[in-house]
């Protein structure tokens, strides 16, 4: 390449490559279970320009996520099964948004007050 070629990667289309993934278009969190695995996915880019932030995001992600599920009740708005369709956009939205309600569980109580 050119020096000064700017140079975009398509990661929609490399993580739904169908000789790097089994069923790429299916929703399976379990496959990021092998490390070598999640080493597939580029999630903040790669190379000199990826996410300075990326080492801390994929720390506290989980904190984040697990605070969420342990201090709240969640439940959905409606009773039909969710829409795990895509809609458009560079960060892939979901086409239907999820509608949920949560609820602080008792003992969040008593630790804010």
């Amino acid at each position: 390449m050119p020096r000064g070629t700017t140079l975009l990667v398509n990661a929609w289309a490399i993580h739904r490559d169908p000789n790097t993934w089994d069923d790429p278009d299916s929703f399976k969190p379990e496959r990021f279970e092998k490390e070598e695995e999640a080493q597939k996915l580029m999630a903040f880019g790669l190379g000199r320009r990826s996410c300075p932030g990326s080492g801390l995001a994929q720390r506290i992600l989980g904190l984040a996520l697990g605070s969420l599920i342990q201090c709240f009740e969640w439940e959905r708005v409606g009773k039909e099964e969710v829409d795990m369709k895509e809609g458009t956009g560079n960060t892939v939205p979901k086409a239907i948004p999820l509608k949920a309600v949560c609820k602080a569980r008792p003992f969040l109580h008593n630790i804010i007050s």
